[in-house]
């Protein structure tokens, strides 16, 4: 009866929501007093997940799942939850797992919960609490299947070590043919990517043009931070789509996220509002962005940005 978690990786290593999920998951294997079983798909070395508290680790195998195909990745997962009889299954919140989540739910005839932020409230009945509303409220849902699928909220447990000896084991599922074929996949290399960043620098069309993005990443690369947008950038081509930011594109919940530049359409406000702290950079104090935030600035951008990067580069040589 122990709690299953999918372990997110990527080319052969697991993502920091990996060990954020098996954290959470030993949290509640705590509480229900049983393991954790892991399922890693391509994934890295079973041991790492042992450090946050997985007992067992199910490694699966299969170059026709190189690639991220929901409905096979479902089939593991839901395979792998009856095999184990696993009475609750953890994903995280990325798209790949918002994706398939349903389809696992539906296979192993489970309620699903989304965007969860913190251990269970209650474990009879089974109560957590969510955010809803695009991150304007929460919520506290019974899940009153027997088996139970959670969505945890990134960032919102953190990743804590708890140090097991983890045993791997060969787990060879039978998987559905899917309609659907992924023909490339374009990735960033040498970046931070928006997923996977604690801090994200965005910006917006209060700087201008294109050419002057270079304040933005070296702000970016003294934080280590992904940098971001907001739509009408990407949509005038200044950066790529993948870096838009907000309700139509990506959604943040990072622990810092700076708008440089940024007005704060509600689309936006909604994309990041699950963001821990929010600075604002924008010479328009009425800027409704300033409103959402916990700090801000008013000032011209080309003067506080650099500013604010000497700065920190300052502050991190001292401390080296």
């Amino acid at each position: 009866m122990s709690v299953l978690v999918y372990t997110e990786s990527d080319n052969g290593s697991f993502k920091k929501i990996a060990h954020e999920a098996v954290s959470y998951a030993k949290g509640i294997a705590d509480m229900m007093g049983t393991s954790v079983t892991a399922v890693s798909i391509n994934g890295g070395d079973a041991s790492e997940l042992g450090t946050y508290g997985a007992a067992k680790v199910l490694e699966v195998k299969n170059t026709d799942l190189e690639k991220f195909n929901a409905t096979g990745y479902a089939d593991v997962i839901a395979e792998a939850a009856k095999a184990e009889g696993a009475q609750v299954v953890i994903l995280t919140s990325s798209a790949n797992s918002k994706f398939m989540a349903p389809l696992v739910a539906i296979n192993l005839e489970a309620g699903y919960v989304p965007n969860v932020t913190d251990l269970p409230v209650s474990a009879s009945p089974f109560t957590v609490k969510h955010t809803v509303y695009t991150n304007k409220a929460f919520s506290m849902t019974n899940i009153n299947t027997d088996v139970k699928v959670i969505g945890l909220a990134k960032n919102a447990y953190g990743v804590k070590e708890n140090a097991t000896s983890a045993a791997a084991e060969s787990f060879s599922p039978s998987i559905s043919a899917s309609g659907v074929e992924v023909v490339s996949v374009d990735q960033a290399t040498d970046k931070v990517t928006i997923a996977d960043a604690e801090v994200v620098v965005s910006a917006g069309r209060g700087m201008k043009g294109p050419e002057n993005w270079g304040l933005i990443e070296d702000l970016a690369d003294t934080l280590g931070a992904a940098t971001a947008c907001s739509k009408p950038v990407s949509d005038m081509g200044w950066r790529p789509h993948g870096e838009h930011v907000g309700q139509t594109g990506k959604p943040v919940a990072s622990n810092l996220y700076i708008a440089i530049g940024i007005s704060g359409a509600i689309q936006h406000l909604a994309g990041i509002n699950s963001s821990k702290v929010k600075v604002v950079i924008n010479n328009d104090p009425e800027a409704p962005f300033f409103k959402a935030a916990e700090y801000g600035i008013v000032g011209d951008a080309f003067e506080v940005v650099p500013q604010l990067t000497e700065k920190l580069k300052a502050f991190k040589a001292q401390n080296a």
